[in-house]
């Protein structure tokens, strides 16, 4: 699992983003950079990163608040990184759900130990769903497809990132402010517009009304549910 896992930076310092780029790659891991929260949230979302290094001190949010948000529909490890070393930070990140905390400045080889101990442990967990199919939808995360009743749909990267989110959060609703700050952008969080256009797009493309939703619902003046018939 090691040698082809994805991890995810999230970090808003391009010399530590670059930094542990050259260091994960140069041990054969696939990398993903989040200068900012919003950007990390939505690659946490469509590209199902193995692990999450996550920066503290991030321009938009809050790490914890991006850890609690995590939490709320994945148990990826997550890795905190934070030049605060008090205890009480170290403490509050674990008991948020991080599985680890380094301080910088930090060592590329304890980092990369830390990195390799979770993997491991994650190896006799369950799999994130990775693939939803109900005879009909087809959904395929690992490789960024949808198909309807055997034909492949193409998808802008914004109805796909729609698609991809809702299906994480399958049963439960998704609130329009989550959507948009996730895929849009932490200043977009009231442009509800631009997810009707793309919802409603979507729909169109998945032959799926509205009034009659068999995978898309609208929960009015709050959000959006994936009803999944699996």
């Amino acid at each position: 699992m090691t040698s082809a896992a994805r991890v995810l930076v999230i970090d808003d310092e391009a010399q530590i983003r670059k930094f542990l780029d050259i260091g994960l790659r140069a041990e054969g891991y696939e990398v993903l950079l989040a200068a900012n929260a919003a950007e990390g949230l939505a690659l946490a979302a469509t590209r199902s990163p193995d692990l999450v290094i996550l920066d503290i001190g991030l321009p938009d949010r809050e790490g914890h608040d991006v850890l609690a948000e995590l939490r709320q529909w994945t148990h990826v490890p997550v890795i905190m990184l934070s030049v605060r070393d008090a205890e009480s930070e170290k403490v509050k990140a674990l008991d948020a759900g991080a599985n680890d905390y380094v301080t910088k400045p930090f060592g590329i080889q304890e980092l990369m130990a830390r990195l390799r101990a979770l993997l491991r442990a994650r190896q006799g967990e369950p799999e994130a769903m990775q693939r939803y199919d109900d005879g009909s939808l087809v959904i395929d995360l690992g490789r960024r497809e949808v198909w309807l009743d055997g034909a492949q749909l193409s998808l802008t990267r914004k109805e796909y990132a729609v698609l991809a989110l809702l299906l994480r959060h399958a049963g439960r609703v998704v609130t329009q402010q989550q959507l948009l700050r996730e895929i849009w952008g932490a200043t977009h969080t009231h442009d509800s517009h631009y997810l009707r256009i793309v919802v409603g797009k979507l729909r169109q493309k998945l032959g799926d009304d509205p009034t009659t939703p068999r995978w898309l619902k609208t929960e009015p003046g709050v959000g959006y549910r994936f009803i999944s018939g699996v």
